[in-house]
C-alpha cells in the first residue's frame, strides 16, 4: 500500500503559500501560473487555512464580493486535516471523502513538507490498481516471453 511520501516523491513536494492579507485576485493569480487548485493559507510559519478555486467562486463571486477587494482571511477554509507522510493513501483518500475535502497538507513533527489533492490520490490508487492487475494477468497466462512449446 503506497504511503504518502512514497506519492511526494514522485510528485514533488513544492507547497504555494499566500498570507492571510493578500487579495483573493493575487492569490487566483498564483494558483493560475502553478496550475493548483489550492494555496495554504500561513502567517508566521503557522497554517491558517487553505484557499480553493471552490472557495474564490463559492465565498467571493457568488456574493458579487471583489476579488480585489477581498482578503484571502475573509473567504479562506480555516480547518486544516493534516495528513502524514506515513499515512497511506487509501486513509487519506478516506479522509477526503469523509471530510469533503480535497487538498491534504502533509505535515511531519510539526514542519509542513507537502500537500496532496484528491487527484494525486485518484492517481495513485489507479497507478497501484494497474500495477495489480498487470501481475495477476502475469499470474493468470503464465511467463510469455522466451517460452517455447516443445514440438511433441
Amino acid at each position: 500500500m503506497r504511503t504518502v511520501e512514497e506519492l511526494l516523491n514522485e510528485k514533488g513536494r513544492d507547497v504555494f503559500e499566500v498570507s492571510p492579507d493578500a487579495s483573493v485576485q493575487d492569490a487566483i493569480r498564483l494558483m493560475a501560473e502553478r496550475n493548483v487548485g489550492a494555496v495554504l493559507v500561513r502567517a508566521d510559519d503557522e497554517v491558517l487555512g487553505i484557499l480553493s478555486e471552490r472557495d474564490c467562486v463559492r465565498r467571493v463571486m457568488l456574493h458579487g464580493r471583489s476579488a480585489r477587494d477581498t482578503r484571502v482571511g475573509q473567504v479562506m477554509s480555516g480547518s486544516v486535516q493534516t495528513v502524514s507522510p506515513h499515512d497511506t493513501i487509501d486513509y487519506c483518500m478516506q479522509q477526503m471523502t469523509d471530510r469533503r475535502l480535497r487538498h491534504l497538507p502533509v505535515v511531519e513533527r510539526g514542519v509542513l513538507i507537502g500537500m496532496i489533492s484528491v487527484g494525486d490520490a485518484v492517481k495513485a490508487q489507479l497507478s497501484d490498481q494497474e500495477d495489480v492487475i498487470s501481475g495477476l494477468e502475469s499470474y493468470i497466462h503464465g511467463p510469455s516471453v522466451g517460452v517455447r512449446r516443445v514440438a511433441e
